[in-house]
């Protein structure tokens, strides 16, 4: 059945840097908060409802750049991480409540359980795979408890907390919503009882069709339903003979030898099992790399966590992201390379084809005639003739 609702679309934040191409130092972009102030600021006038900020060794803290960015934004939300185990559920209590008053109400909350075995070692965190997530389950009985009631009180396996407050509540009720994404069984299980939106990457239909499935399914367990989102990148142009050419330049500095060196780092440093399904999209080949009609997995061959992206037309897009909400989608988290000039191109582009209203705020250009741009001279743009 179609879904003509608008989707909730969503930006990122490239906070460990941003580039033109993949796996090359040619055309980066180094880290700089006022570069990531521009690209929130754009997405918050093209009409993105939010932006995703990352955590990782190689990012700028989430919260931290939330704050800042929040200052320079009216209606953007922030999608930032809580990763039980970096800190105590109360300190993330308040961090979140924090954000959520100095935003006026604009947090999303994303929980990031797993990634990089050797990074969460660097952060402490030693446990097994499957034993990450009873720990994070006990970690939200606390957190969920101080933001919802300012009040906590747990003596579990792995957190105890006697008579936690939290004395400022957030400005969301009952609290900022839960945003997640993990593939593995215990992952979904863990889910099932607290998440408000369950995310997975960007995988072939069929294949997010079955883990939609498996969610509801561990939902339903619990008594509970939840709505879902799609982590993608997105390489859209006029035509989608320019799209593609623009996906083969993404990786034309990409050398073989930077290909294997990377996917053996994501083979043997990460025990997710959604990076696993990432991987196998590929196989490290990039002669096969359109991995499902216009889903394209070049960005996979050298980056972590999402690596598709879908390549076309502005028509052919909207037909294929009509796909995945005709399976239950209506979140997207997008990006592209580099980040400011494709928030661009996709709001310019694609919203249209979408649905997606631009910003209430947006100022006149005319008294109502048609313009054709003509270079912005000084005597102002070309006048639209009806005759023309």
């Amino acid at each position: 059945m179609a879904n003509d609702q608008a989707l909730d679309f969503l930006w990122f934040i490239p906070s460990s840097g941003d580039g033109s191409y993949l796996g090359s130092d040619k055309l980066t972009r180094p880290s700089d908060p006022e570069y990531f102030a521009e690209i929130a600021r754009a997405a918050d006038r093209l009409g993105y409802s939010g932006v995703l900020i990352p955590t990782g060794a190689a990012c700028e803290e989430s919260f931290l750049l939330a704050a800042y960015l929040a200052a320079h934004t009216e209606r953007l939300k922030f999608l930032v991480a809580v990763r039980p185990g970096t800190a105590s559920p109360s300190h993330y209590a308040r961090l979140a409540s924090t954000l959520d008053r100095v935003s006026r109400g604009r947090l999303l909350l994303n929980i990031v359980v797993g990634g990089s075995a050797s990074e969460l070692a660097g952060d402490g965190i030693f446990l097994p795979h499957d034993e990450r997530y009873n720990h994070a389950a006990e970690f939200f009985q606390v957190f969920n408890g101080l933001v919802e009631t300012g009040k906590a009180n747990l003596d579990g396996k792995y957190i105890k907390a006697l008579n936690a407050r939290l004395v400022v509540p957030p400005v969301q009720q009952p609290r900022p919503p839960l945003y997640f994404g993990g593939s593995s069984d215990a992952a979904v299980d863990f889910s099932a009882g607290i998440i408000d939106k369950y995310l997975t990457w960007g995988e072939p239909p069929a294949q997010v069709a079955e883990k939609i499935a498996h969610v509801r399914r561990a939902a339903a367990s619990h008594g509970r339903e939840v709505s879902f989102g799609i982590r993608l990148h997105f390489i859209v142009r006029e035509t989608d003979e320019e799209a593609w050419e623009a996906a083969d330049r993404l990786i034309s500095h990409l050398t073989d030898d930077t290909i294997a060196a990377a996917q053996e780092v994501l083979r043997t440093q990460s025990d997710s099992v959604g990076q696993a399904r990432m991987l196998a999209l590929h196989n490290g080949r990039r002669d096969k790399l359109e991995v499902s009609p216009n889903l394209w997995a070049g960005v996979g061959l050298v980056r972590t966590g999402a690596g598709t992206a879908l390549v076309g037309s502005p028509k052919t897009i909207a037909a294929r992201l009509r796909e995945y909400q005709d399976l239950g989608i209506d979140t997207v988290i997008a990006s592209g390379f580099p980040h400011l000039e494709e928030a661009y191109r996709v709001a310019e582009l694609l919203f249209p084809e979408l649905g997606i209203a631009s910003p209430l705020n947006q100022m006149r250009a005319t008294f109502g005639e048609k313009q054709v741009f003509g270079g912005g001279g000084h005597g102002g743009n070309v006048k639209h003739s009806e005759k023309s």
